[in-house]
């Protein structure tokens, strides 16, 4: 209770309250890793499966967070290096389905494509909300979950243009791949974020 207390004094949010708020998040993309990974399937849309293993890469997250939110800070550093090579783990699963698209490159069922897209991108906004007054608070681990949840917001835009696109003006496997590429990259770049957020820690805790 001291320490929540000081917290509260430092202007950061209660441990409690966090808690709560990173399970929730995780309810909620744990949910929808289902719905999308079943449309992925059955549409055969590289996109939406690389999507789908980042709601379950964001579940696994939240649930980390909330497991280690009384840890001390060096090895909460510790477990922001092992999450930024869980968040590599979309990245893999996209490139090896586009690697799979690209021997049969038959374009997936445009509408389903969008309306999924639409369904993630009311989850992805309703977790980069929830989670951002807590970004700056709990080092790396708070800031892997809500980089995660703002990459998805981009991410599940350019789904949904993907599918328009097909849709209208360009009947291709393509938009499909290139934006399941392009989810892999952005995967990346936030394990890379959160890799020197947690080398960062590290440091200050041997301070």
């Amino acid at each position: 209770m001291a320490a929540e207390r000081a917290g509260d004094d430092a202007g950061a949010p209660p441990t409690a309250t966090l808690r709560r708020v990173v399970l929730v998040v995780a309810a909620l993309n744990l949910g929808y890793f289902g719905i999308e990974f079943a449309v992925a399937l059955a549409i055969g849309s590289v996109s939406l499966f690389a999507d789908s293993v980042d709601f379950l890469e964001d579940a696994s997250i939240n649930i980390l967070i909330a497991v280690a939110m009384g840890w001390s800070a060096r090895w909460r550093a510790r477990l922001g290096v092992a999450l930024a090579l869980i968040i590599l783990a979309p990245a893999l699963a996209g490139l090896w389905t586009a690697w799979q698209k690209l021997a049969l490159p038959v374009p997936p069922a445009p509408w389903p494509l969008t309306l999924t897209g639409s369904g993630a991108l009311l989850v992805n906004s309703a977790c980069a909300l929830t989670l951002a007054r807590f970004r700056t608070h709990h080092g790396s681990l708070t800031k892997a979950a809500f980089l995660s949840a703002r990459n998805d917001v981009f991410a599940n835009l350019a789904i949904i243009t993907a599918g328009v696109v097909t849709a209208t003006a360009w009947p291709s496997a393509w938009p499909d791949l290139l934006v399941g590429l392009g989810i892999a990259a952005m995967n990346a770049d936030a394990a890379r974020e959160i890799w020197e957020a947690a080398h960062d820690e590290a440091k200050a805790a041997q301070a």
